[in-house]
C-alpha cells in the first residue's frame, strides 16, 4: 500500500494539498514588487535569500478575484519546479498529512472551470474533501481556461 505525504493549505475555505516533495518551504511575507503588464494571477515578486521569487495568486488561478496583497502578510507555498522556485499565495497553511493512494478519487464532475485543470485527485481528510493540486499546472505560465 503506497502512501503520499501532502502539505495542506486553504484557499477560499477549500482544502488543497501539494505533494511534500514538490514543496520547498512555507512562509509568510508582506512586501511584493508589482510586475507591470504581467497577467493578473502574478501577485508580484519578492526576494527570498537572494533569489527572486514570483508570487502567483492561487485564487486567480482557480477562477476567483485577486487577493489584496496590501492588506497584510500573505502565506506562501514555495514550489520547486525544474528551473526555478515559484510561490503560490494561499489563505492558510495546514498540516502535512499522509494519505493512501488507494483512497484517491478523481475530481468530481461538479468541479468546473479553471480549478478542474489544476486538480489531479481528491481525498477525504478529517471530514473534508482535499483537492490534490497539480504543482506543474499551478505554476505554468499560461492561465488555465
Amino acid at each position: 500500500m503506497a502512501t503520499v505525504q501532502y502539505a495542506t493549505f486553504e484557499v477560499a475555505d477549500q482544502l488543497f494539498g501539494l505533494e511534500v516533495n514538490r514543496v520547498q518551504e512555507v512562509l509568510s511575507f508582506s512586501e511584493y514588487t508589482p510586475v507591470p503588464l504581467a497577467p493578473d494571477y502574478v501577485g508580484g515578486l519578492f526576494n527570498l535569500r537572494g533569489q527572486v521569487i514570483a508570487a502567483l495568486d492561487l485564487q486567480v488561478r482557480l477562477g476567483m478575484p485577486p487577493r489584496d496583497l496590501t492588506a497584510g502578510e500573505a502565506m506562501n507555498v514555495i514550489v520547486r519546479t525544474a528551473d526555478e522556485s515559484v510561490s503560490l499565495l494561499v489563505d492558510r497553511i495546514g498540516d502535512v498529512v499522509e494519505l493512501d493512494d488507494a483512497a484517491a478519487e478523481p475530481p468530481p464532475d461538479t468541479l468546473a472551470g479553471p480549478v478542474r485543470d489544476l486538480i489531479t485527485a481528491t481525498f477525504p481528510v478529517d471530514g473534508r474533501l482535499m483537492l490534490a493540486l497539480d504543482a506543474r499546472a499551478a505554476v505554468r505560465a499560461e492561465q488555465p481556461v
